[in-house]
């Protein structure tokens, strides 16, 4: 009942005070004592867009919260900033502006930082750079060079998730459960292009064993991370197309013991094979379905006919 307007709790005033004492002390800056133990906190750096929501304020306070105890235990704590900067994201919101996409990224990095600052989170700012900055990207360029070199990158001709708005692959991670961009909202397509991958399935079977390594994570988690490599032992078939010696098709079996049963092989109406088909009519039809499934979002009925190929079964 005593509470004064003095007593009342100013954040505007108060914060703006301390935050710049802070950063004339260099409060946040990263020490270096041989004697005391080092801690790393690291959040996933803000794609820069141009406005800080809700989920990013969540996620560097929670940061922020783990970085503070460990300075507060005694530990020369490193507590970096960064933008997620590169990509056709940028590069498209740049076209769509009509702006050079280096100034829109810029533009958007000295915003949302402000922003990010108002929220007095305990980040050393002399640590921060974008991965659109030369100093930056050439050590990822150097790093593909040595996967190159080393025979762990290949490029080859694949089935890929597209985004018709943002014009760029995405990850199955990156759509959704209706089959939409988790970015644009765009209903994604499949395209055949070419891509760079890495042979990341020649650890395939360390990743799985290691999995049980893995005491903090949640066990839905792991589950994930087992289907997504997704082993599974069986054989690869050769079939041979009829009256054409030079295509074939490979199938994956996990039950070699059921090729005398084999009455059809069914492709993908998106499968290269297709081109080989003669007949006009099908060929309209199949570009109609392709029509047809862009537009539904849950494609519950299988759809099947005869493309006229005929594969030998060995």
């Amino acid at each position: 009942t005593n509470l004064t307007f003095k007593n009342l709790y100013e954040p505007k005033l108060i914060e703006k005070k301390w935050q710049t004492k802070w950063s004339k002390d260099k409060l946040y800056k990263t020490q270096d004592n041989e004697k005391n133990e080092k801690f790393y906190a690291l959040s996933m750096f803000p794609y820069p867009s141009g406005n800080l929501h809700m989920g990013h304020v969540r996620n560097y306070v929670i940061t922020d919260v783990i970085a503070r105890y460990q300075k507060l235990k005694g530990k020369d704590v490193l507590h970096p900033m960064g933008w997620d900067a590169f990509g056709l994201p940028a590069e498209n919101a740049a076209i769509e502006r009509g702006i050079n996409p280096e100034i829109w990224t810029k533009d958007n990095i000295s915003h949302m930082k402000s922003q990010l600052s108002v929220l007095g989170l305990s980040v050393d700012w002399e640590k921060e750079f974008a991965t659109c900055n030369e100093d930056y990207y050439k050590w990822t360029q150097f790093l593909f060079l040595e996967l190159f070199k080393s025979g762990l990158v290949y490029k080859k001709k694949s089935e890929v998730n597209w985004d018709p708005i943002d014009k760029t692959v995405l990850a199955n991670e990156q759509v959704d459960s209706e089959g939409k961009s988790w970015r644009s909202g765009a209903h994604v397509e499949k395209k055949l292009l070419d891509q760079w991958y890495l042979k990341i399935t020649n650890y395939a079977d360390a990743l799985l064993d290691d999995l049980k390594n893995l005491k903090g994570w949640p066990e839905r988690v792991r589950t994930m991370q087992e289907n997504w490599i997704g082993k599974s032992i069986g054989a690869r078939v050769k079939f041979n197309l009829k009256n054409n010696d030079e295509i074939y098709l490979t199938v994956f079996t996990t039950r070699i013991d059921t090729l005398f049963g084999v009455t059809y092989i069914a492709v993908s109406l998106n499968h290269q094979i297709i081109s080989l088909i003669k007949d006009q009519k099908l060929k309209d039809k199949i570009s109609n379905l392709k029509e047809i499934f862009k537009k539904y979002d849950d494609e519950k009925e299988k759809m099947g006919f005869y493309t006229g190929l005929k594969a030998i079964n060995p």
